[in-house]
């Protein structure tokens, strides 16, 4: 074997890495969504948290201005920019205490939404949206079309519903959130495709490294995860039945 191949990693070696990331993009994700469930479940069934959270005085019935609410938000948002731009400069550890901490806000937060709906919807949508997730992860693995081009259309049709999203919040319309919701599936699953191939190149292409394989799975982890969420959110939308 002469220098210059051994200057170039054996296509065994390439494949270890990949599965590595990628084993490593789903358990994260996966701790993500656990830490995710627990709190939400935990602030829903605890009153003062709850009341803490929404500025509620459940004692008179009087609610105030949930600024909590508003100032996790807003956290959970800086996280994910941060997080999104900085990551691969970023110690693996700290990248991962960011991810699980946006995790755990973002269980906190969605836990009034989740008390809107019964539990039993909830779940039923938790599963139907793991199995739509789940088929498009695996269809982004496995296909052998390139699914780059898809990138565009989804973006433009993100801002488009982002933007319905904010007129429908003066408009009120019922119609119009069903429509909104029913777009937001179709976007999510195409997302969750798109974004499991990306990683799955990305990983083709990267150093046998380990700090650098832990930062880039915090990354697909994020990513997935942020998919997942917002297509549970848009089916719960469709599927949920309200308290």
């Amino acid at each position: 074997m002469n220098n210059y191949t051994r200057s170039f990693p054996s296509r065994a070696a390439n494949a270890e890495v990949v599965n590595a990331f990628m084993r490593g993009i789903y358990a994260w994700m996966g701790a993500g969504l656990a830490l995710t469930a627990v709190l939400a479940w935990w602030v829903a069934n605890t009153p003062a948290a709850l009341g803490l959270l929404l500025n509620i005085d459940f004692a008179t019935g009087t609610q105030g201005t949930p600024v909590l609410l508003y100032g996790l938000f807003l956290a959970e948002l800086g996280i994910v920019f941060y997080l999104s731009a900085r990551v691969a400069s970023m110690n693996p550890g700290t990248a991962t205490g960011l991810f699980l901490l946006y995790s755990g806000l973002n269980g906190v937060t969605l836990s009034p939404i989740l008390l809107a709906y019964t539990g039993q919807s909830v779940a039923a949508t938790f599963f139907v949206s793991a199995g739509m997730f789940g088929a498009m992860s695996l269809y982004g693995l496995l296909t052998k079309k390139d699914l780059t081009s898809w990138g565009s259309l989804l973006f433009m049709g993100l801002i488009g519903m982002i933007i319905a999203m904010v007129v429908n919040i003066f408009l009120q319309s019922q119609m119009m959130s069903f429509v909104i919701s029913g777009v937001g599936v179709v976007l999510f699953t195409g997302l969750t495709a798109y974004d499991t191939q990306k990683f799955k190149t990305m990983g083709e292409v990267m150093p046998n490294d380990a700090a650098a394989v832990r930062r880039g799975s915090i990354l697909g982890a994020l990513t997935l995860y942020l998919d997942f969420i917002n297509l549970f959110l848009m089916l719960l939308r469709i599927m949920g039945n309200r308290r």
